[in-house]
């Protein structure tokens, strides 16, 4: 007596689902952890480098906490949750705090907002844009860029 084996429907299914859950989780993996700023480049061609531009982003099960500081009185901050899905990015941000530099009061957010974004892959590459900074993101392996077009390329490593 001859066994064949065969792939009925279910299968099919739980191929496919396992590939979708896995790809937001590679997503979610490659962008946990906690970077450092290295550099950030101005419009004009200028690159700070610490202590005159300092940064740190903490992502950790799906929570993120960002900070950064200009070395003037420039400073952002923000706390948010976030989730990743095969072909989108999603933010819940839940505080922020910025303070442009100009001298005028900081502004606070604190009404929790959630708004997503498309992701593109390629091989290791990740890409998105932020929903509520302007910033489009680039992850490759230890490596994030985040830029904001006629404001600033920011150059992060994973340190943890």
């Amino acid at each position: 007596m001859q066994m064949r084996l065969q792939n009925p429907a279910w299968m099919r299914w739980l191929a496919a689902t396992l590939v979708v859950l896995c790809s937001g989780l590679a997503q979610a993996q490659e962008f946990e952890g906690t970077w450092k700023l290295t550099a950030r480049k101005l419009p004009n061609g200028a690159t700070l480098i610490p202590p005159a531009v300092q940064g740190a982003i903490m992502c950790q099960s799906g929570m993120w906490t960002r900070v950064v500081f200009e070395g003037k009185p420039a400073s952002f901050s923000a706390v948010s949750t976030y989730k990743f899905a095969p072909a989108e990015y999603t933010e819940t941000l839940l505080f922020s705090a910025s303070d442009d530099g100009s001298g005028k009061p900081p502004t606070y957010s604190q009404t929790p907002q959630t708004k997503s974004t498309p992701i593109t892959h390629e091989g290791g590459r990740v890409a998105f844009r932020l929903p509520f900074d302007p910033p489009s993101v680039v992850i490759e392996g230890g490596k994030m860029t985040a830029t904001a077009e006629n404001l600033f390329i920011d150059y992060w490593e994973r340190v943890h």
